[in-house]
């Protein structure tokens, strides 16, 4: 757990964070000012300009002086890190930390703030060094066997277990195998976290007390994007982990996209076409580039450099076939019974549907081929729930068998 200086560093975060929303509202309440002094369609009087002027006065000081108190608080802060007693993060600040790097993660990462999430391995919610002797320390029955478990989007290492039971752990006993998660901000592009994973699984590999005889990655939801996109800049450097990845077994992963990022996206169109309610938009905009990725299942760099992520431009993803020598696998979920109607069945779980998870496209160079014994569909499983599903278990169990 974080000690009372990563605590302190966290609040230094909340402030600055604080600071960064206190000046974005005053920039929408502006605009909407300017909006409401100067209607849409209508030329502007000199009286209307003059107040504008004067009232954009007003708004600058806002500025200027939220950025000035910021400034004292973040060093008056700092400063609590040789005072302050040990302090323990619970399990619920973990999750709002890893829900704010997902929603804007990328903000976080620009601006350096404490609160952003630096990619790493952990164990039982516990970080550790990637050398020899760290992970020998945390894991002291370690075998050549590496589970990897990469977690979705909003989401930590630790939500895993849900319900008392963790897919990684259990499987990890069952088929003798050494369970480590990653822990990453999934706010950042899909791309740049997958390049990032495909460096620091080198360094795990290498540091890997015994001989990795074999590595399985298992990736729910943005966390199986993250591992295709790892393995081909991986495979495409040549990188010798590659080598060792013998399967990758995906849970709701949303291969072409999540229907409730592109309903987001919309919304926000819909909002820039009404002349009064268009500084509002921008409102839309606070999702991160992650979740953005989201929208078509981006994966490369070249799917998002040189466009605006928040402009409805069709998929123009660059197809990404599966892996020919890695064996692949992917289960769906279905919020209703196997009874419901084929429409209800097709919304998959709630946020991905069974399409996307399946990698069916009806573009045939995106189609992802998945063999049918690789696919299963889990009934009356939400997103979250696939996490806890003894169905989805069974099934993990019997392919990694």
């Amino acid at each position: 757990m974080p000690n009372k200086k990563q605590n302190d560093s966290e609040l230094q975060g909340v402030t600055r964070l604080l600071v960064d929303a206190t000046i974005e509202v005053t920039d929408l309440v502006e605009a909407m000012h300017h909006r409401i002094v100067h209607p849409p369609f209508l030329p502007s009087t000199p009286v209307q300009n003059f107040i504008t002027d004067i009232v954009g006065l007003a708004y600058k000081n806002v500025r200027w002086s939220t950025k000035l108190i910021g400034k004292g608080a973040d060093k008056a802060l700092g400063k609590l890190a040789s005072v302050m007693g040990n302090i323990k993060t619970t399990e619920e600040q973990e999750v709002l930390r890893s829900v704010l790097n997902g929603l804007i993660g990328d903000h976080l990462e620009k601006t350096a703030n404490p609160l952003k999430i630096d990619m790493q391995f952990r164990k039982q919610g516990e970080f550790f060094q990637v050398d020899r002797k760290s992970i020998e320390t945390a894991y002291p029955d370690v075998n050549g066997k590496i589970l990897l478990m990469v977690h979705g989007s909003c989401m930590n290492d630790v939500q895993w277990k849900y319900k008392e039971h963790n897919h990684g752990e259990a499987l990890a006993e069952d088929i003798v195998a050494t369970p480590v998660y990653l822990y990453y901000n999934s706010g950042r592009h899909i791309s740049t976290n997958g390049q990032a994973m495909n460096l620091l699984l080198e360094e795990l590999v290498k540091a890997w007390p015994v001989p990795v005889k074999e590595l399985v990655i298992i990736g729910h939801s943005m966390g199986g994007l993250v591992a295709r996109s790892a393995l081909h800049y991986g495979q495409e450097q040549k990188i010798s982990w590659t080598k060792k990845l013998k399967k990758i077994l995906f849970i709701g992963t949303p291969h072409h996209g999540a229907s409730l990022e592109k309903a987001g996206n919309y919304v926000e169109v819909i909002l820039k076409a009404i002349p009064y309610a268009k500084p509002f938009a921008r409102l839309a905009k606070i999702r991160g580039a992650g979740v953005t990725d989201l929208r078509y299942g981006n994966l490369l760099d070249e799917d998002w450099q040189d466009m605006d992520q928040h402009t409805v431009q069709g998929d123009q993803r660059t197809p990404l076939p599966l892996p020919k020598k890695t064996a692949c696998y992917s289960i769906a979920g279905v919020a209703g019974k196997a009874t419901a109607s084929k429409t209800k069945q097709r919304l998959g779980d709630n946020l991905v549907g069974v399409k996307s998870a399946l990698g069916r496209h009806k573009n045939p160079a995106k189609n992802l081929d998945f063999k049918e014994e690789h696919t299963f569909v889990a009934y009356e499983s939400s997103h979250a729930g696939l996490l806890g599903s003894q169905e989805v278990y069974t099934q993990l169990k019997k392919w990694m068998l």
